[in-house]
C-alpha cells in the first residue's frame, strides 16, 4: 500500500516554464545596406551629446557618454589633429539639422579620418558613405 502511495505522488508533479528573455523579432526585412557603425543611439550617442549645428564633437566610441572627452561641441577647424585613433569626430550641419556626419579616425594613426557616414539623428539610418 505504501509503495502504491509512492508512485501517485510521483505522478502529480507538475513543470512550471518561465521565459527568461523575449523571444527573437519574426519582423521580415528587406535586403539588409552594409551600415557599419550608426548614430545617435544606436552609435552610443546619446541626443544631449551631440554637438551644436555647424560644430564637431570628439566621440570615443565604447567610452560611456559621461567619461567622453571635453568640450561637447567646438568649432570644426584644427579637431581632426586632436583626435585619438579609433575615435569619430562628430559633425551637425547647419543647413540640415536632422543629420549628423560621423569622420571615422583610423584606427592605428590619430587624426586621420579614412570614411565619413551620414546618418539620420531620428532614426539612426545611414543615408550615405562619402571619402574624406
Amino acid at each position: 500500500m505504501l509503495a502504491g502511495l509512492l508512485v501517485a505522488g510521483a505522478c502529480t508533479h507538475t513543470t512550471r516554464t518561465i521565459i527568461l528573455d523575449t523571444p527573437p523579432s519574426t519582423e521580415v526585412r528587406g535586403p539588409e545596406v552594409n551600415r557599419g557603425p550608426s548614430t545617435a543611439a544606436t552609435l552610443g550617442v546619446p541626443p544631449g551629446h551631440l554637438p551644436k549645428p555647424g560644430e564637431c564633437r570628439i566621440w570615443i566610441p565604447g567610452m560611456p557618454p559621461g567619461h567622453q572627452p571635453k568640450p561637447k561641441s567646438r568649432p570644426c577647424p584644427g579637431i581632426a589633429p586632436l583626435a585619438p585613433a579609433g575615435s569619430w569626430i562628430l559633425y551637425r550641419p547647419t543647413d540640415d539639422r536632422k543629420v549628423v556626419h560621423v569622420r571615422e579616425v583610423d584606427a592605428s594613426r590619430a587624426g586621420t579620418v579614412i570614411r565619413i557616414r551620414i546618418f539620420d539623428i531620428e532614426t539612426s539610418r545611414l543615408l550615405r558613405e562619402d571619402n574624406p
